[in-house]
């Protein structure tokens, strides 16, 4: 089974007189009556990151996909709490102080606070991240609408390649390896686009586990389908290059996941709205694809107006 199998069957039941819990079919807990918002995300060695021979960009990483899922929600952070498992080696005082370093200038960036958390001798590095923030409002998932317009910031794919490099399966001239190694562990969030999302995204999600799983969680207890051009979907200037000139498959790049960009959908009246707070934040914000009818299969058109398969969706925790 996998996650969102073993919740269904063992765990949505436990919550069905909580309303705040949205099912456990959501990023976050919203209780609206206190208006908090509360995001749970835990980060092993070896599943979520490959080492730890870089703790400062490890933990920027894990910090910056956990405040991840408020945005996406409309919500700004707030507060964030830690909990980290591991050893004298893992949790060495030079690591220790390279990940209160790194955090100090992430708290900076993001005007968020630590405020607590638990530390646990264990041979197994782990970090479990809450993160907090507070609103009345948040934009939910299954809350799509028939012929809504699918949209996605920034770009797709950077990340995988860098994680790629680091794991020696590719190797690219130093700028190159520098530029995609910098967005594996430096997620681009667009804080400032929070507070927008809320007048304009009918349903909402981070992309965390790639373009295609998250598009099928944020419509998954709904009875519509998806149509995407894969023209459409957003890669960097250097991923084009990458692509081109290794004769690559755009597809299987844009939907491994790790990219923590916010994947919405909108009405199409909308879409002016977005074009101009796009150009206002300076934020990339690109039309991807439609929302369909159940009785249409999920669909990906390439540049050529052929139907294509997705061979891999993204990754799902299997158990």
């Amino acid at each position: 089974m996998h996650e969102f199998e073993i919740i269904k069957k063992y765990f949505s039941k436990l919550s069905i007189n909580t309303k705040g819990s949205l099912n456990l079919n959501d990023d976050v807990f919203f209780d609206k009556s206190r208006k908090l918002v509360i995001s749970v995300d835990s980060y092993v060695n070896g599943v979520h990151f490959i080492d730890f021979k870089k703790p400062e960009l490890v933990i920027k990483k894990i910090l910056r996909s956990s405040i991840s899922d408020l945005i996406c929600k409309g919500i700004r952070p707030k507060y964030f709490f830690i909990s980290g498992s591991g050893d004298k080696k893992t949790f060495s005082n030079s690591n220790l102080r390279k990940i209160s370093l790194s955090l100090k200038k992430e708290q900076q960036k993001f005007d968020i606070s630590l405020c607590g958390g638990d530390t646990v001798h264990s041979k197994k590095l782990s970090f479990t991240f809450v993160s907090i923030g507070f609103g009345d409002k948040i934009v939910y998932r299954n809350k799509a609408k028939l012929n809504d317009d699918i949209y996605v910031t920034g770009n797709l794919g950077d990340s995988y390649v860098g994680l790629k490099i680091l794991k020696k399966k590719i190797n690219l001239n130093n700028k190159l390896n520098k530029y995609f190694i910098y967005k594996y562990f430096h997620p681009d969030l667009h804080l400032n686009l929070a507070n927008k999302l809320l007048s304009f995204a009918s349903s909402s999600i981070d992309v965390s586990d790639g373009l295609i799983t998250d598009l099928e969680k944020l419509i998954n207890n709904q009875k519509l389908n998806f149509k995407l051009n894969l023209n459409s979907i957003p890669i960097s200037t250097n991923l084009k290059k990458l692509l081109n000139s290794k004769k690559l498959n755009k597809l299987s790049y844009i939907s491994q996941g790790d990219d923590y960009q916010v994947l919405f959908t909108a009405s199409p009246i909308k879409s002016g709205i977005i074009s101009n707070i796009s150009k206002t934040l300076g934020i990339k914000i690109s039309k991807i694809g439609k929302i369909s009818s159940h009785s249409q299969k999920s669909q990906i058109i390439d540049q050529k107006g052929k139907k294509i398969a997705a061979k891999n969706k993204g990754y799902y925790h299997r158990f």
